[in-house]
């Protein structure tokens, strides 16, 4: 889980720093970094005197390519705000932005002894387990978009509408600035991502209905932690994305393994798209079915539309995932990324972004579709008029 440290830090500086801010700690300290965190390099910090264990989290070395993103002084800001809610998360410790300590921003938080899954179909769980830990994850879901994000003084996280809109924008910028990347053996840039304007331009024109709640922005299984015996959420982690917008981007992320495959290469699995049981081995399983988890997420009191919304969900998940993918491969060509799979997880953002065009043109097809079906509709029932208009003509004389 967490081994050698890839990202170095300065750790007597560290040590120095939490003898003075942060007495729950007592240096000296053993420090690992875990395999884990695409974007923020994440440590375990543990103490050599009494054994405990702690997390630190750090923006990544050298000039960051993006200002919205790698923000841990937001992750710090909401996991404290969230400290008396329903929803599980980390205690957090101390907020050090002094860059002199250890070369950029950081923050400490409880270390979460539990079971963390990285794959959504979660291999070695009992299939009853495994319907109940799924279960967890979409109630937590739940009580996370209901939470009054006024009263817990998170008003300023985001702007209470809008929130697609400010999406589209956000990420086809990024996407932009980081086509520019430029590798730094190769001397080449990464490229922009294929169909970019025309995917912008679709998503913006066909946006679902506004809502607004608080969103965790990457709510995935491999972003939450399970009690060690029990079949329930005990922690939710990674929080750097966290916002005010639409419940439905968090949906679509977390029963993104029950869709229909859109990430990497057509016709091959990742751990971002495993291939899914069907049928009785479905059911042997203990996975539920997209459609339960739908179910307990509306009857937990999620938005009752979320299920007409979820194909075009799925594709904007789609095209924000490919804008990650390339930030990866941006990081990467810089020589920025923290995870050790940086390069595979990159490359999978060009095939991704065909995969999010194909389905988009689907989409514009079935538009198309309909709308044609409306003026012929429209035509029949005109027709109807005139002649119903007519034959009362004819009755009234």
């Amino acid at each position: 889980m967490a081994g050698p440290v890839r990202q170095p830090i300065d750790i007597p500086s560290l040590e120095r720093y939490i003898a003075k801010q942060v007495p729950e700690i007592i240096p000296p300290l053993d420090v690992k970094q875990f395999g884990f965190g695409q974007s923020n390099p994440t440590y375990l910090l543990t103490s050599t005197t009494t054994g405990s264990r702690f997390v630190l989290r750090k923006k990544p070395p050298g000039k960051l390519l993006s200002k919205t993103a790698h923000q841990v002084e937001r992750e710090y800001r909401i996991l404290h705000a969230l400290r008396d809610t329903d929803v599980p998360v980390p205690k957090v410790y101390v907020l050090c932005e002094d860059a002199d300590v250890i070369g950029t921003a950081f923050y400490i938080m409880e270390f979460l002894d539990g079971r963390f899954i990285t794959d959504p179909l979660m291999p070695g769980v009992e299939p009853g387990e495994r319907r109940e830990m799924w279960r967890s994850a979409v109630e937590t879901l739940v009580k996370l978009h209901t939470l009054n994000y006024e009263s817990l003084g998170l008003s300023t996280l985001g702007k209470p509408s809008g929130f697609y809109t400010r999406q589209i924008k956000t990420f086809t910028s990024i996407s932009r600035t980081q086509s520019l990347a430029t590798d730094v053996e190769t001397k080449l840039a990464i490229g922009p991502l294929p169909h970019l304007e025309e995917m912008t331009t679709f998503f913006s024109q066909n946006q679902p209905a506004d809502r607004t709640s608080i969103v965790h922005g990457d709510y995935k299984i491999d972003n939450i932690v399970f009690h060690k015996t029990e079949p329930r959420v005990i922690g939710v982690l990674d929080w750097e994305m966290a916002t005010l917008g639409h419940p439905l981007s968090d949906v679509v992320s977390l029963v993104s393994p029950f869709l229909p495959h859109t990430w990497g290469v057509q016709g091959t699995s990742s751990s971002l798209s495993p291939p899914l049981p069907s049928g009785s081995d479905l059911a042997e399983s203990g996975l539920p079915t997209l459609e339960e988890c739908i179910g307990w997420y509306t009857a937990g009191g999620g938005y009752a539309d979320v299920r007409k919304d979820l194909t075009w969900g799925r594709a904007f998940a789609g095209f924000r995932g490919a804008v990650i993918m390339q930030g990866i491969a941006a990081r990467y060509a810089l020589r920025q990324a923290s995870s050790a799979s940086a390069k595979e997880f990159g490359a999978m953002a060009w095939p991704t972004a065909e995969n999010v065009w194909g389905l988009v043109r689907e989409m514009q097809g079935y538009s198309k579709q309909v709308q044609g079906s409306r003026v012929v509709e429209g035509e029949i029932r005109e027709g109807e008029g005139e002649a119903r208009g007519s034959d009362r003509g004819k009755g009234r004389l």
